[in-house]
């Protein structure tokens, strides 16, 4: 019995990298989705800022046009996809494309992360799907496990490296002993890196797909706002390799978990350098790749792992939110979803975790009893301890047990008055270990 075949027309917000990738993707896969889902989908119009610009994406010249709005509300057009960006105006072509009733793809974590929840409900008012597969780590499926697969599973944590940039980065200050103004021009010379690296190496691009995580994963609201932010532009080679030799590795992590803020149930959302024990999965995540941990009380622990970023894996991700829209269509369907709670964010202030910090301190006797009283009177408890000598000074190298941050940030603000004190160094949250 042959399958009914259905005409699906598209209009394309933005032809840069991953737009002719998506372009190219269709079609080369044209055949393809047709056999297996019935489904002929052809490009009606794709807008661009310069029309006049040469392109090397397989479509017809004239469907190209400089005005976004035109595609949007063209009768033609019956799923919009936008892979431009940014904020504005994406938000308001994406708003119109819902309120026409017209399905959305996106890969636009900035947005989703800022305006996610009043976007969801357009969607859900016009009964049509947005779709996000390719806003969080580029090829790898992420958001459909976390919104279908798992809907029903009491999720504790989802952690995981997903930004490419900074994982590639830390990989060869990790590999080559290469610092991290030299990590990164290599990073822009292999276009892993943009010529400004602020949102990627400042944590931002990481707390804006924490947001998104955080808001599937727990049906809470959480936006950008919401994220605790650090990034990796202090990290030292220096620092990378006394994490080894206290058998850990340094990665940028984004962390979404459950803990107890003030007797109530909250959620802490935070992304910062992270010590990862050699021994954990996260730990061989390795150059521009990323992985997601989820942790959830009846599964276990799951992992995804993929390329997260770059042209062709993330047009994967978008032509699959492309033909699960497209069938949706043809059965007059769409997947809500659904309604977000109100949920407390708790403070970093009230984090619970272990930590690394290492301090230069005079070298002399009685030196680290008085590190340790410090320590004690703030409740912070030492696990293990590194001494190296210096010339006339001592370097100390700590993992503290468990403790609250803010006992161990006054610890530390205490520590910085000794006379005996000469420097503070890296300071960094360990995971995994206890």
């Amino acid at each position: 019995m042959s399958m009914e075949q259905v005409n699906v027309n598209i209009g394309l917000l933005g032809c840069g990298t991953v737009g002719t990738s998506l372009l190219e993707l269709i079609h080369e896969q044209r055949e393809v989705i047709s056999q297996r889902t019935g489904l002929v989908i052809d490009v009606a119009m794709v807008s661009v800022r310069d029309v006049s610009k040469s392109r090397t994406a397989p479509i017809d010249p004239t469907l190209f046009t400089d005005d976004p709005k035109q595609v949007v509300e063209s009768a033609d057009v019956d799923v919009v996809v936008e892979v431009m960006g940014g904020i504005d105006p994406s938000r308001e072509l994406i708003s119109k494309a819902l309120e026409l009733g017209k399905p959305v793809v996106t890969a636009n974590k900035e947005l989703l992360a800022a305006h996610g929840e009043e976007l969801y409900a357009l969607a859900d008012q016009s009964g049509v799907d947005l779709l996000f597969e390719a806003a969080v780590a580029g090829g790898i499926p992420i958001i459909r496990p976390l919104r279908e697969s798992l809907a029903g599973e009491p999720i504790i944590r989802v952690m995981g490296i997903v930004n490419g940039t900074t994982n590639f980065i830390l990989t060869k200050m990790t590999k080559e002993g290469m610092s991290f103004a030299d990590a990164l021009e290599e990073a822009q010379k292999l276009g892993y890196a943009e010529s400004d690296p602020t949102a990627d190496v400042g944590g931002h691009d990481a707390a804006a797909k924490a947001a998104i995580i955080a808001s599937l994963a727990f049906g809470g609201r959480v936006n950008s706002d919401d994220v605790y932010v650090e990034g990796i532009t202090e990290i030292t080679p220096e620092d990378i390799e006394f994490a080894h030799r206290l058998g850990h590795c340094i990665k940028l992590l984004a962390i979404v978990e459950k803990q107890e803020s003030n007797g109530a149930e909250s959620l802490c959302v935070r992304v910062h350098p992270s010590m990862v024990p050699l021994t954990h999965p996260l730990a061989n995540v390795q150059e521009s790749f990323n992985a997601i941990f989820v942790e959830g009380d009846s599964v276990g622990e799951l992992m995804f792992y993929g390329r997260g970023a770059g042209g062709p894996p993330t047009a994967s991700a978008v032509l699959g939110d492309l033909i699960d829209a497209s069938c949706n269509i043809k059965r007059s369907s769409a997947a809500s979803i659904g309604d977000f709670t109100s949920i407390n964010i708790s403070p970093i202030a009230d984090l619970e975790t272990q930590y690394f910090f290492e301090v230069e301190v005079e070298d002399q006797p009685g030196v680290l009893a008085q590190v340790a009283a410090v320590l004690g009177e703030q409740n912070v408890s030492i696990q293990s301890m590194e001494q190296e000598g210096l010339e006339s000074e001592a370097r100390l190298i700590f993992i503290t047990h468990k403790a609250l941050e803010s006992s161990f940030q006054a610890a530390i603000g205490a520590l910085d008055k000794l006379k005996i004190v000469r420097n503070i160094g890296t300071v960094l949250r360990v995971i995994g270990i206890d």
